[in-house]
């Protein structure tokens, strides 16, 4: 008997990742931040590094409707202040941050179970 990965049609899902780099459907991203929905990749999200994150990167998050968002910080798991994503948890958006692995593992879950997840991603980012 054979086994074969279900993959959602027409859907971003990461293929890859590294320490500094990470593969959606077969494209090497290695800028300094992305964002990932199931149907856009956002490269202009702007945010060069951990310390850089504030609001309005947040707000970005939450202007594309999430039922969920992850925060990928990169090799390091690190968590941004309560107040810098108030308004996501003031919306009832559930905010998970995790390394870039488990936040890539995690998304494509969610992308297979129908969710509609939005990804914030510091590639490279390390302590």
């Amino acid at each position: 008997m054979k086994f074969h990965l279900a993959q959602p049609e027409g859907l971003n899902l990461f293929t890859g990742y590294g320490s500094d780099y990470v593969i959606i459907n077969g494209q090497r991203y290695a800028a300094p931040s992305l964002i990932v929905t199931p149907d856009e990749i956002i490269e202009d999200w702007r945010v060069g590094n951990f310390a850089q994150l504030n609001e309005n990167h947040f707000q970005a998050l939450l202007a594309l409707k999430p039922e969920i968002a992850l925060l990928g910080t990169g090799t390091a798991l690190r968590f941004p202040h309560p107040r810098l994503s108030a308004c996501l948890t003031n919306a009832g958006i559930g905010l998970e941050v995790m390394d870039t692995g488990a936040a890539c593992r995690t998304y494509n879950i969610l992308v297979a179970e129908g969710r509609h997840v939005v990804m914030g991603l510091l590639i490279g980012e390390s302590t």
